[in-house]
């Protein structure tokens, strides 16, 4: 052959073994490989399109895949016909970057993947030598992933479990697809291989994530020690709860702790519905009450206080960004009694939820419309709605379907279009700092428009509004009423009734059933789901009333269980003790000054308010923040500018010992001429019942012979009764047992 012609017969026998695959020439015959099926998932078991590597959104050398294979046709693109001849060769496959790189053949940054004498290799060298063909229209489609077991419990000295997995086509087809499935472990109390065989390394429970093309099945495992002369020693079951909690603890061999004291009850119950302390007179009038449904009547009276209306009107008021940079004062304050009126009122979540997502009109006369003016955009709304009413957290997928859950793209922009024509109209904006344009002063009208959209930047056109999971649009034409079909399919869906069952289970027992509770997705699955799908079918039979399931919950043994395991071995994930935690920024400034008796001043509102109940979050200039503030700030009050509850930080910091130990706060309350204190010493209280007193104010519990003799020596030995009362109140209100609720 003529030198000078022979690259460009290469390159021609190149393209033309690329036309082949490409399907200029067609074949009756079945390849033993497919490149949708099979190639896909290798490049996925290798890593080779996650996001630390070729699946990052600016790819990696070069050379970029959709993350997990999310976009086959556009990683079809990216191997064959960019770097044509380099990246895939049909006439050398062995010398197809593909292979080199991924062999170690060629220097990879990635390191070796798979071997040469691996089935990856063979069958990727196979499909390079037929052309590299995208089976498109024919490859087989992936209806469901079987995997086995499901769910495992494993007791030493057994401590491994081979999972298998089996993939189902549309056509009915059956494929065992183990050794080409990836494995990922969730907790790091085992190790897992390439063919699905799982090795205890530790004691717990982990889940592996079973992941094969677009699909992904968790795996929960638990190992545990044989602990010889195991045997069950807990209370019997209050109800279905403890049936539930109490049966799994069985299969753990663990034991629950021993019931809670009625003062550790009583200050518990107390803390978690109202965010106050019982007093002095009611927690010795409910320790010395012989009755025995006694928790039963004090919850049922605690129900029904304004400080429990308070307390969990705060906690939506997180949730829905009720502060006053977005929403000015009035609408903070009228969209906060609106809240406050709803819990107090025990309307329905469902009928809350309904009034929320449909409101419109004058955010002054309106409050439920505020949650749209506190979530400006379409999507804004859609996220807040998705995560707060489904506990389904849609971030990932706007950019890339979601790589733990099933969301795509396309979903995501079509359910941020349900929401494009909401609009508002601002009446007038005062605001006071023009440079800021997330800053409303005045009145402002929710409505909706006779038309909005959302583009769909992956299609370059406008996005269908669609409910999620649904596959036909919405009707949102001049007639339709898109807020409402919402409000209606939202409020019968499952999982609304899971997630605020959730919610509500994460408030009283420190941790969610599903945990983060805003996170529900088959790869984050509930440590009970059984006992999550029993409380949320009874939270919607009682009619979706808070009161109902907190009632539920409280009666259960599992709820008034001690915080002290005592020598036997403790999971909190599984509700062996009541969990220990710190208390919030505003249950701790709120007992401070109850137990101190000085009544919370804030500029602005009237002298005895509380800080539960301030409708707004901490202020936005540093300028204006007072000693109040800054104490909140420290113990973790949000600023409420996401719609998620990991916003509040219940973590513990130095700076937060400083402020009990320094602080210009704790300093005031104990100074304060008026306090308790000074009270004592004005009536001529003998020591006795001080320390009594005060010990039965702050922690609920009168003091120790240990303690009484120490705090009376303390009080007779100072020349200065004013300042030896403030050093007992200071150690009170720094102690552990008063800063955590336990």
């Amino acid at each position: 052959m003529i030198p000078h012609v022979r690259p460009l017969f290469r390159h021609l026998a190149r393209w033309g073994a690329f036309a082949l695959g490409l399907g200029v020439v067609a074949s009756d015959a079945e390849p033993a490989f497919s490149y949708r099926r099979d190639i896909r998932q290798i490049l996925s078991r290798a890593g080779c399109n996650a996001g630390p590597c070729h699946g990052n959104a600016n790819g990696k050398g070069g050379f970029k895949l959709s993350l997990r294979g999310e976009d086959p046709a556009a990683d079809h693109t990216a191997i064959t016909r960019e770097q044509a001849g380099r990246r895939v060769d049909p006439l050398a496959p062995g010398s197809s970057l593909l292979l080199l790189k991924a062999t170690a053949s060629l220097a990879h940054e990635g390191g070796q993947r798979f071997g040469t004498n691996s089935w990856e290799y063979r069958t990727m060298h196979d499909w390079i030598a037929a052309g590299a063909p995208d089976d498109r229209d024919h490859a087989p489609v992936l209806a469901s992933l079987e995997v086995t077991p499901r769910n495992e419990v494993l007791v030493a000295p057994r401590n491994g479990v081979g999972i298998r997995a089996t993939a189902v086509f549309a056509d009915g087809s059956r494929r065992e697809v183990t050794r080409e499935a990836v494995f990922e472990l969730t907790q790091p109390v085992a190790t897992v291989d390439d063919a699905g065989r799982v090795t205890g390394t530790g004691t717990g429970e982990t889940v592996v994530l079973v992941r094969y093309l677009d699909r992904q099945v968790p795996v929960r495992l638990a190992f545990v020690p044989q602990r010889t002369g195991y045997a069950w020693d807990g209370p019997e079951p209050a109800g279905f709860i403890d049936r539930h909690i109490f049966a799994k603890l069985r299969e753990l061999r663990l034991n629950p702790a021993g019931e809670c004291s009625d003062g550790e009850f009583i200050r518990r119950v107390s803390l978690d519905l109202t965010g106050l302390l019982p007093t002095a007179a009611e927690a010795r009038a409910f320790v010395s009450d012989p009755a025995p449904d006694k928790r039963s009547r004090l919850v049922d009276r605690l129900l029904e206080t304004p400080a429990f209306a308070d307390f969990w009107a705060l906690k939506w008021a997180d949730l829905l960004r009720v502060e006053e940079r977005g929403l000015d004062r009035k609408g903070m304050d009228i969209f906060h009694r609106w809240l406050r009126a709803a819990i107090r009122e025990d309307r329905p979540l469902d009928v809350f939820t309904r009034e929320i997502l449909t409101a419109r009109g004058s955010t002054y006369v309106r409050p439920p419309a505020n949650f749209y003016r506190a979530n400006r955009t379409p999507v804004d709304r859609a996220l807040a709605v998705a995560q707060v009413f489904l506990g389904t957290r849609l971030n990932c997928a706007q950019c890339h379907n979601h790589p733990f859950d099933r969301w795509s793209q396309d979903d995501y922009h079509d359910w941020a279009a349900v929401f494009a024509r909401v609009d508002y109209k601002v009446l007038r904006n005062d605001r006071r700092d023009d440079n800021d344009s997330h800053e409303f002063i005045g009145e402002q009208v929710v409505f909706l428009a006779p038309k909005g959209e959302v583009p769909n930047p992956r299609t370059g056109t406008a996005a269908r509004p669609r409910l999620l999971g649904r596959e036909a649009p919405m009707d949102t034409g001049a007639a339709g009423d898109e807020l409402a079909e919402l409000a209606g399919w939202l409020t019968a869906h499952p999982q609304f009734a899971r997630v605020q069952a959730n919610r509500i289970w994460y408030h009283l027992l420190g941790r969610g059933l599903v945990d983060p509770i805003d996170d529900f997705r088959d790869t984050n699955p509930a440590s009970h789901p059984e006992l999550l799908e029993e409380l949320a079918a009874d939270f919607a039979a009682h009619g979706f009333r808070l009161r109902h399931t907190l009632r539920r919950i409280l009666d259960s043994r599992t709820y008034q269980l001690s915080s002290d395991p005592g020598d036997a071995p403790a999971d909190a994930s599984n509700h062996t003790h009541a969990a220990v935690r710190r208390l919030t920024a505003e249950q701790l400034v709120d007992i401070q000054h109850q137990v101190l008796g000085v009544p919370l001043r804030v500029r602005g509102y009237p002298e005895g308010i509380r800080a539960a109940q301030l409708p707004g979050a901490l202020p936005t200039r540093d300028s204006r923040k007072s000693d109040l503030d800054r104490f909140l700030e420290v113990f973790g009050k949000p600023a409420r500018l996401l719609t998620c509850e990991c916003e509040r930080s219940d973590e513990t910091t130095m700076a937060q010992a400083f402020q009990l130990i320094s602080g210009p706060s704790v300093h005031a309350l104990l100074s304060a001429p008026d306090n308790r204190l000074g009270r004592w010493i004005r009536d001529g209280r003998t020591d006795d019942p001080v320390i009594d007193e005060l010990f039965w104010s702050a922690l609920t519990r009168g003091p120790s012979e240990a303690e009484r003799a120490r705090c009376r020596a303390h009080l007779e030995g100072a020349s200065d009764r004013r300042a030896a009362l403030e050093d007992l109140a200071w150690g009170v209100l720094n102690a552990k047992e008063f800063i955590l609720r336990h």
